[in-house]
């Protein structure tokens, strides 16, 4: 559990919120559970830090005082509800919101099965519509520009090392934090052309390394002017210290402006790229869900709807009968 995120949440004065000793263990215990026993991501624990800690203020707002533990063992209903209606006209999506939801029934059924309150009030309140979407990757030919207009920078190095980024993005699946958080000594180059990566859930999962991108990394690590330590980060800034993932996303931005790419041409959406060209060119859902280090299949089948989509479009444009006509 890193301790900034329990400081977020119980440090005194954060959003004018103090919390009373029971109830600042409790949630103490709780992130440290998220963090440890579930192993949940850190974005993940930041995230429910912050809607508990929302909700607490809201808590106290109503009550005129800081809530303690006790306070939540007689929530009701429309006390949550009121809270969601507050936020959403703060401006929360539903998909936000639906995330929030989730964030307190975690919190609330963790403390029934600690026997520290029993409190089902949350469960009644129902869960936001999240409006259905798909990825939005791009086609084969727009990913390739990306990939040869990317290591386009005017120092050497850091086109080297701008290729290779999006080459394990577009390569390989990765997700942008995976890719910056590579050390030196996990840089698959040489005989090695396979990644072992730690994803969301502490999840490991094998995925490999294309030669063409093996060849971006070697071409990066020569030309870095900065000396790499083995245990150190493989990807680094033009300072010297690790790459910040908002380089790649301005670099995307730039390219987003320069190839006339939609505005959902994003670092994730290489990834999404990955998965659904793999699929359009015959891949197992299964081969590509292990790939992509989905815990649930469901989560990958999501790709078989854009590539029904693709297929649609061709078959339209294509079959001799399937012209519509109004």
């Amino acid at each position: 559990m890193q301790d900034k995120n329990i400081v977020a949440v119980l440090g005194p004065d954060v959003d004018g919120l103090d919390l009373s000793g029971d109830l600042r263990d409790v949630a103490a215990a709780w992130l440290a559970h998220l963090a440890g026993m579930r192993g949940a991501a850190d974005h993940t624990l930041s995230a429910y830090e912050r809607d508990l800690r929302q909700f607490l203020a809201f808590l106290k707002s109503r009550l005129g005082r800081t809530p303690c533990l006790g306070d939540l063992e007689g929530i009701e209903p429309r006390t949550i509800r009121a809270f969601m209606a507050a936020r959403r006209k703060e401006g929360l999506t539903s998909r936000s919101l639906a995330r929030t939801m989730s964030a307190l029934r975690t919190f609330f059924r963790w403390l029934e099965t600690e026997r520290q309150i029993t409190n089902r009030a949350v469960e009644a309140v129902a869960l936001p519509k999240v409006p259905h979407s798909v990825p939005k990757p791009l086609t084969v030919g727009k990913a390739a520009e990306v990939i040869e207009s990317g290591g386009e920078a005017e120092e050497p190095w850091v086109a080297a090392r701008d290729a290779a980024v999006l080459l394990l993005l577009y390569g390989s699946g990765l997700r942008i934090a995976e890719a910056l958080s590579l050390t030196v000594r996990q840089a698959p180059t040489g005989t090695r052309d396979i990644l072992r990566i730690a994803g969301k859930g502490g999840r490991e999962r094998l995925v490999p390394v294309l030669p063409v991108t093996q060849e971006a990394l070697v071409r990066y690590l020569a030309l870095c002017p900065y000396d790499l330590s083995a245990d150190g980060p493989l990807f680094l800034g033009v300072r010297g210290g690790p790459l910040s993932p908002r380089i790649i996303q301005l670099l995307m931005q730039r390219l987003r402006e320069t190839l006339g790419l939609p505005a959902t041409a994003t670092p994730h959406a290489l990834r999404h790229s990955f998965a659904t060209h793999l699929l359009s060119a015959g891949g197992d859902l299964r081969q590509i869900q292990e790939l992509l280090g989905h815990a649930s299949l469901s989560t990958t089948q999501v790709y078989t709807e854009v590539d029904r989509d693709r297929l649609l479009e061709v078959y339209d444009r294509a079959h001799p009968r399937a012209h519509r006509h109004s």
